[in-house]
């Protein structure tokens, strides 16, 4: 039996970025302050929601290293270090471990659409590479490929491969895939509105985009489940799908990064190719945190709000 990197709910984070396009540390800072405050269980840094693809390899490990002095030790940080180029994925990885990362999150090989082989001889190389611990990220949607059950049993069989985000929605694969893997791989759900459905076939939790803005309640829904109180669970899943699904208008990290700046933080824009949400999308956004009783006032400088739903939020004094 494998150990587990984390059990419950692991924030996929934003990078926040400046006016002119530079990483916003001190504001990345607050946002990872505020995950550790309000129970997240990890943090993914440089992810898709992180837009790892527009950072060049100088600020993607800088970021990592900044995260984990920054986390210093309180949760893992999990880097993303995922390249359809193996060679780079193998550099990332490596560089990712110098700076102190707890444990590797990589991606699929987007666009080169390896085969089954492919990919088993992509990870393995991968894993060879480092020590750390490597969770698979399987999003085919996004990079049009998918690992197949069998594939991941065969990668499972790697000593310090031993997770997979799973966002393919497909269950019955997220079935045989813990029927074959079972101790041997952990799953999180790679989707925010089938966390539940993913625990009840023994997932360990999710890899999360909601959780940039509720945290607490992310963690809450996982800690519940696990704590025998499926009807919480159950509840807070519903609860939240229709925020899961106006986070989800545009492609992620486009709409994630304009509920944030919507409820006060400077999260900034994505880069480009990324561009900002059609106004009507955006409204409809906005919409939904209102119902949630998500959009805020403007913050003081130098404060912290923390955004729980159902109350005005608490604003914290700011000591980071």
């Amino acid at each position: 039996m494998k150990d587990v990197i984390f059990t419950g709910a692991g924030t996929a984070v934003v990078t926040p970025m400046k006016e002119d396009g530079t990483i916003h540390y001190e504001m990345f800072r607050e946002l990872l302050e505020i995950q550790i405050r309000e129970s997240a269980d990890a943090v993914v840094v440089a992810g898709t929601t992180g837009e790892g693809s527009t950072l060049n390899d100088a600020e993607h490990i800088e970021l990592i290293r900044f995260a984990v002095k920054c986390a210093a030790g309180r949760i893992p940080v999990i880097a993303g270090a995922g390249s359809n180029n193996t060679e780079h994925a193998v550099y990332l990885s490596r560089e990712c471990e110098k700076a102190g990362a707890d444990a590797l999150l990589h991606v699929t090989p987007y666009y080169n659409k390896a085969s089954q082989q492919g990919l088993f001889l992509h990870f393995s190389a991968c894993a060879k590479a480092v020590k750390l611990p490597i969770i698979l990220y399987n999003v085919p949607s996004r990079t049009g490929v998918n690992i197949f059950p069998a594939t991941y049993k065969r990668l499972s069989e790697i000593d310090n491969i031993v997770a997979a985000k799973e966002a393919s929605g497909n269950f019955s694969q997220m079935a045989k895939i813990a029927s074959l893997c079972k101790d041997d791989l952990a799953i999180y759900s790679g989707n925010d509105d089938q966390i539940t459905s993913a625990l009840a076939l023994g997932a360990k939790g999710v890899i999360s985009v909601l959780s940039n803005i509720v945290p607490r309640d992310t963690h809450k829904l996982c800690a519940a489940y696990f704590d025998g109180d499926r009807e919480e669970s159950d509840n807070l899943q519903l609860h939240y799908l229709e925020l899961i699904e106006a986070l989800f208008l545009d492609v992620n990290p486009i709409p994630i990064k304009q509920a944030m700046r919507a409820m006060g933080y400077d999260v900034g824009h994505c880069r480009l190719p990324l561009c900002d949400m059609d106004p009507t999308l955006a409204e409809k956004l906005e919409a939904a945190l209102s119902r949630y009783g998500l959009l805020k006032e403007r913050r003081p400088v130098g404060s912290v709000t923390i955004h729980r739903p159902g109350n005005a939020g608490i604003v914290l004094a700011r000591n980071l």
